[in-house]
């Protein structure tokens, strides 16, 4: 039984490995079809791509975690599901923290089965994103997995979302004052305070929270408000989040920085692989090292952008 939970391990890969999470939203679109081809179809195709993503990052130690993506999976059907199900197991293996990006959150018997099935069972994992808008309420299945003896495991809460759209809800006022957004915080705060009595020497909650790069009015603000929250921080790079408001978000207790299209298509701005791309002649070891050299450049990039700070 460990004696830390799964988001301060994160949080210590965080410091040793760098703060990158390599967002795996593997398509099949962003795999060349002379490769798809090659290998027989697309879901092996990507479940290839994902295996030497995952092995070529943690042997440069260039991320800490990976962000799966379920829907992704779901959309390619059985088939689908059994590559989400085996790339967890490869993340895990590797020596990463799983993070299954599965945004789930129901009423309580319902958040039971969610809490079931991606903590325990063929799709495992590490730490998982949840919605909270139906009530807080709905968070204490999931949180119920916190504890040493079903394995610490993890949540990020979604607080300040990259999305545009994020005005439409999170940022609304109550009548308290505060914002909606705030609302979830204390929660969330509230949530890490509940579980310390199991974790003597924890250095921050048992949930982190969802905090865009996008949104920089409020970088400052939630960093400092919760100064014990690890934070996932969307939003980086394809979104047009930059590295210096990613770099204040990880500030305090830290968090990791996800990045998935800048990593998974970056053989397609490669110069190095121009030629192959004009002639169609690119293997999956090609494009493979193009993520693996676009993610050391990322980390090296946010690493910089917190020095600076």
């Amino acid at each position: 039984m460990n004696n830390k939970h799964n988001m301060q391990l994160l949080q210590e890969l965080s410091e040793k490995n760098g703060p990158l999470c390599v967002g795996l939203d593997t398509s099949a679109s962003y795999i060349p079809q002379n490769i798809i081809k090659s290998i027989g179809s697309e879901t092996q195709a990507v479940l290839e791509y994902n295996r030497a993503i995952i092995d070529r990052i943690a042997a440069d130690k260039s991320a800490c975690c990976c962000k799966v993506q379920i829907a992704y999976y779901e959309a390619m059907g059985i088939e689908g599901l059994k590559v989400y199900s085996e790339t967890l197991k490869l993340v895990r293996k590797a020596g990463l923290i799983a993070i299954s990006d599965i945004k789930r959150g129901d009423i309580g018997a319902t958040s039971e089965a969610y809490a079931k099935a991606h903590f325990t069972g063929d799709f495992e994992t590490d730490i998982i994103t949840i919605n909270p808008y139906m009530g807080f309420d709905t968070l204490v299945p999931f949180s119920k997995y916190a504890v040493p003896e079903l394995g610490g495991k993890g949540a990020f809460v979604l607080l300040c979302t990259s999305n545009p759209g994020m005005l439409d809800i999170e940022h609304q006022e109550l009548k308290d004052g505060r914002h909606l957004l705030e609302c979830v915080g204390d929660e969330i705060a509230r949530i890490g305070k509940e579980y310390a009595q199991y974790y003597a020497e924890q250095t921050c909650g048992v949930f982190g929270a969802v905090v865009g790069a996008t949104q920089e009015n409020y970088a400052r603000f939630l960093r400092d408000k919760y100064a014990d929250t690890f934070f996932l921080i969307p939003g980086y790079g394809a979104q047009g989040g930059s590295a210096r408001i990613a770099a204040t978000l990880l500030d305090k207790a830290g968090g990791t920085v996800n990045s998935s299209r800048g990593i998974l298509c970056a053989w397609k701005k490669d110069a190095e692989l121009a030629s192959k791309i004009e002639s169609e002649s690119l293997t999956l070891q090609d494009i493979a090292d193009s993520a693996a050299r676009a993610s050391l450049f990322s980390k090296q990039d946010l690493l910089n952008a917190k020095k600076s700070l």
